[in-house]
């Protein structure tokens, strides 16, 4: 089984900053994405950065310039620098990982939980 388990998040003033970190454990034999999506009620889960083994980025528009992604496969972990934060960044977080278990087997998505951020004065 494999397990993601986010944290960092919680209150912040706006213009504030926050480290997001996502952790995978289990039977992992290689992870080809990681990736942060978030949601607010009422609408659907909007990716806001992901990153691919080879290192190549993408982020959501609205965040571009003040979040910065990034992996550390030695720990199967995930981070999200988020800067300059805005009220409407407000949402709960989700971390995504497309990981292999085994040699044999077929790439899956695994999600986190989620956790909260909130970004208001």
């Amino acid at each position: 089984q494999v397990q993601l388990v986010e944290s960092g998040g919680g209150l912040v003033q706006p213009g504030g900053s926050l480290r997001l970190s996502c952790a995978a454990s289990g039977s992992i034999f290689s992870i080809n994405v990681m990736g942060w999506y978030r949601q607010t009620p009422g609408t659907q889960r909007e990716l806001v950065a992901r990153i691919i083994s080879g290192g190549t980025t993408n982020y959501a528009d609205s965040v571009k310039g003040r979040f910065t992604i990034s992996r550390d496969n030695a720990k199967n972990t995930v981070y999200l620098q988020m800067n300059s934060l805005k009220p409407e960044d407000t949402a709960v977080y989700y971390c995504t990982m497309r990981l292999k278990t085994n040699y044999y087997r077929r790439e899956n998505d695994y999600w986190g939980q989620g956790i909260q951020v909130t970004v208001s004065s």
